[in-house]
């Protein structure tokens, strides 16, 4: 028998999480654009509503009305598929993401591997796209961010592997709690820098968004979406930004941990902390976007797959041996 009450639970769960998530997607691309505009010198959007805090809301009420063009000699049931596709596995990456010691949606013992596959099939969304789209600028942006992603899943995977070996569990909470005499930023900083590159590869931003890339691509695998459909794909690529800045937060920044054992910092509620890692992670983000060049297709490739993942292998390699033969005499 279905307990009603749990069930309620969970349901309340999910919302307290999406609903506020969606806000903070629609006001991502606020700051993402104020705090390029203010490193250019320029003054972002500051029309609709005090300090441009409603443009977002016109943003999303223009692509809302914005009428819906599919290709002639598109499939139609994958076009809008694939955006479907997108969005919701954006969201179902957070059921495992503690907020705090005691606020989790499903605090599974696997939730590192949850994670993992949850990401992979984020390609699928890409893929779909670029080929039911019917057109030679989304296939091959389909193509170049289906390489690139799982080019750099396997560093991500290793890197999270060394985490994993550290704290001794695939569990989340149980990772954040084995940081509470350091946090593994400290202890592995090489993995940190190349965790978050990999992530902004992963989640095709700049100077990895060569899947976007307007000069030769034309928007990539999403130019042939307008629209709702369009705006789902754009609230996909931001909330997967915020899903991976808290796994890097939780994985090496300590979680909902706070950044020191003074009465005051120890006053601030977990998810407070969380936010606040978050929050820092995304400036980066931003930060990176507004300083470096893209690289090119061939140079990327070259990142991960001759950089990345041979550093990343020999670091698990290292974690295991020293765990192995090392820690027991210490």
């Amino acid at each position: 028998m279905i307990d009603i009450f749990y069930l309620l639970s969970i349901l309340i769960k999910i919302f307290i999480i999406i609903l506020p998530l969606l806000g903070a997607v629609a006001y991502l691309t606020l700051m993402e654009r104020k705090v390029i505009a203010s490193m250019q010198l320029r003054k972002g959007p500051n029309v609709v509503g005090p300090f441009g805090l409603l443009q977002p809301l016109a943003d999303g009420l223009k692509l809302l009305l914005k009428e819906i063009i599919i290709p002639s000699k598109a499939n139609k049931f994958l076009f809008f598929l694939a955006p479907i596709i997108t969005f919701v596995l954006a969201l179902i990456g957070w059921a495992v993401i503690p907020f705090s010691e005691n606020f989790v949606v499903a605090n599974l013992n696997i939730g590192v591997l949850y994670l993992l596959a949850t990401s992979s099939l984020g390609v699928y969304g890409i893929i779909i796209a670029g080929w039911a789209s019917n057109s030679k600028y989304a296939f091959l942006g389909a193509i170049r961010s289906s390489a690139q992603m799982i080019s750099y899943e396997v560093s991500i995977g290793l890197i999270i592997i060394s985490v994993v070996l550290m704290a001794g569990s695939l569990n989340l909470s149980e990772i954040v709690l084995a940081q509470k005499n350091g946090w593994y930023v400290v202890s592995m900083f090489p993995m940190f820098v190349l965790f978050f590159a990999s992530a902004l590869a992963e989640t095709n931003r700049h100077p990895f968004d060569l899947p976007e890339a307007e000069a030769e691509l034309v928007a990539g695998y999403n130019v042939e979406y307008s629209s709702m459909a369009f705006a789902m794909f754009f609230l996909g690529e931001y909330a997967n930004m915020i899903l991976i800045s808290s796994v890097a937060s939780i994985l090496f920044l300590g979680g909902w941990l706070p950044i020191c054992n003074h009465p005051f910092c120890l006053a601030i509620p977990g998810f407070v902390w969380l936010m606040l890692k978050v929050i820092f992670l995304l400036f980066c983000f931003i930060w990176v976007r507004a300083t470096l060049p893209r690289y090119r297709y061939d140079q990327l490739m070259r990142l991960g797959w001759k950089v990345f993942l041979p550093i990343s292998l020999v670091w698990v390699v290292g974690v295991a041996t020293y765990l192995v033969y090392f820690q027991p005499f210490l």
